[in-house]
């Protein structure tokens, strides 16, 4: 029987954040993301050897596309109606990071890199938002010497 049921209903394989309304979702994983392509924008800056600009690349890449799926399951999973209506600029901060994500590795520019991070951050304050805690901009210890989001309760 389950075979017949494999062969009149053909299945992929689907992949998820999880199968469950978890309810465990969080930013944290995009801010690192970005703040990796800014820093691997910036090594690409001054490295010449091929060996070290292909491996800067693929870790570009990388955390490019993770930004990407992070954010994509923010939207999907987690941002309600509710919080669209409530924080109009949303929609469009995640398009737009989605867009500077691609940009970003494409190319070698510090200033996609920077508005990819900013972008990030502004949605993960809206997150926090969303879960009546009160984000706060604090300057991180990477070597970006940019700023992350955080949260005081």
């Amino acid at each position: 029987m389950l075979n017949f049921l494999k062969i009149s209903f053909p299945y992929g394989v689907a992949h998820a954040h999880c199968d469950i309304p978890c309810g465990i979702y969080d930013p944290n994983g995009a801010q690192l993301a970005a703040h990796t392509v800014l820093r691997m924008t910036q090594l690409l800056s001054e490295k010449t050897e091929t060996h070290d600009i292909a491996r800067i690349t693929h870790v570009k890449e990388e955390h490019g596309e993770a930004i990407e799926e992070e954010l994509g399951t923010l939207e999907n999973d987690y941002f309600k109606p509710e919080h669209f209506e409530q924080f109009p600029e949303l929609k469009g901060l995640l398009s737009d990071s989605v867009k500077l994500s691609i940009e970003a590795r494409q190319h070698i520019d510090i200033q996609k890199a920077e508005e990819l991070l900013e972008k990030v951050l502004q949605i993960s304050e809206i997150f926090y938002k969303t879960k009546n805690v009160t984000p706060v901009r604090v300057s991180s210890v990477y070597p970006t010497k940019r700023e992350i989001v955080a949260y005081t309760a």
